[in-house]
């Protein structure tokens, strides 16, 4: 399957790659999911933001899914990386791969400098380049629940832990090597401070990747999220399962490994661009509050206009003078009214005027994004005026009413 070229294309100059990388930034437009997953957005709508929706969801394994997958992907192109620079080929390197993607193609052909048989199918036809590749590499978000539920209201920091070959493993059981960290993934921090660089995470390591390592990433994600029966298995169409992971005959790697998950890969992603994604961009673009956010202001709306209700009858039955003393109905009402509107829309005028979101409830987070604070913007005075009108409307009537003490 033909991937979509990214920003950074080989044959461009160094600047137009840097313009390119940032050209969504100057459009009046949301950005992709892509976009998202290569971390060039800005909150509300970055990777982290929208980790923390589909966790509220329960249905961020699949996002992890991907990311694991993509590192996995990340350290096999290093692992070829590695073999251009020490002067081999994959061919003397590992033979039963460079035949198998000979016969079958391979997401990974355009590293492998291999003679194309005829009858080949092509994978990925773009050229190869370092740049282009470190520009591509998305950065893998932690797998672990707490950690994003622990930072609710800051944007962490990622910091890359990948040493590289470093799969400890020996003595584990399957299940333990599913359930253990992969030294290839990003966990977040503890310090509650913003990403200082937008640079694309590099993979960190002392020496070259060897084939074990691939071989060892490959099957911790598949005990985790593909096994049957497993803690964080995703769904996947029949035509997509992997029944067994493809065993290794003694010091060979399966010829299977680099390109395993890829197809899986590629189903989630869809999967993820045309259910999860679109909602998240109504929840973020367009509101600033979480559900338990909305409800809160529900019920305080309530209240607040059944004490202006209160108020206002009372003032009307006991003929309280002077009449214009039921100006201060503008008080309760305008709060009510602020309150259930934001409540109804998910959008809070007041945080939007701070520039501020809810990630988790009442944990809050800055609007980077211009094109997003101008949608809410927007929303915003909308609201505000209904508001107005709203109040306008109550307090002129209970105005108007002639007073009748009981």
């Amino acid at each position: 399957m033909v991937e979509k070229r990214t920003a950074g294309e080989p044959g461009t100059s160094k600047e137009q790659r840097r313009v390119s990388a940032t050209r969504y930034l100057k459009l009046n437009r949301l950005p992709t999911l892509q976009e998202v997953l290569d971390r060039r957005t800005r909150p509300p709508l970055d990777l982290f933001c929208f980790y923390i929706f589909l966790q509220r969801e329960s249905s961020e394994d699949a996002l992890d899914f991907w990311l694991d997958v993509q590192q996995h992907e990340n350290m096999c192109k290093a692992y070829f990386k590695d073999l251009r620079r020490s002067g081999r080929s994959v061919q003397d390197d590992w033979p039963e791969f460079a035949a198998h993607a000979r016969l079958n193609g391979s997401h990974f052909s355009p590293l492998l400098s291999l003679p194309s048989e005829p009858n080949s199918p092509v994978i990925d036809s773009r050229p190869f380049s370092p740049e282009t590749e470190n520009a591509r590499s998305p950065i893998p978000l932690a797998h672990e629940r707490r950690d994003t539920e622990s930072h609710g209201g800051a944007h962490p920091t990622f910091s890359p832990t990948l040493a590289g070959g470093e799969f400890g493993s020996q003595g584990q059981t399957p299940r333990e090597r599913a359930n253990a960290t992969p030294s290839g993934r990003m966990s977040l921090r503890g310090k509650w401070t913003e990403r200082k660089s937008k640079a694309p995470t590099v993979i960190a390591r002392d020496r070259a990747i060897e084939k074990a390592a691939l071989a060892e990433g490959a099957e911790r994600i598949y005990l985790r999220y593909l096994l049957p029966g497993a803690e964080r298995e995703i769904y996947l169409p029949p035509s997509l399962r992997i029944d067994n992971f493809p065993i290794s005959n003694g010091n060979e790697v399966s010829p299977l490994i680099p390109d395993l998950f890829h197809a899986q890969k590629v189903y989630i992603f869809k999967a993820l661009e045309q259910d999860a994604f679109p909602r998240f961009l109504r929840a973020k673009a367009f509101g600033n509050l979480t559900p338990l956010g909305s409800f809160v202001r529900l019920i305080a709306g309530l209240l607040c206009l059944w004490g202006g209700f209160v108020l206002a009858f009372s003032l009307i039955f006991l003929d309280y003078k002077p009449r214009l003393t039921r100006l201060w109905l503008i008080l309760p009402f305008i709060f009510a009214t602020n309150l259930l509107i934001a409540s109804y829309y998910s959008l809070s005028p007041l945080l939007v005027l701070f520039s501020q979101t809810e990630t988790t409830p009442f944990r809050l987070l800055r609007i980077k994004e211009m094109y997003v604070r101008k949608l809410l913007m927007l929303r915003a005075l909308w609201i505000e005026l209904v508001c107005v009108l709203i109040t306008a409307i109550l307090v002129v009537i209970f105005t108007v009413v002639p007073g009748h003490r009981l």
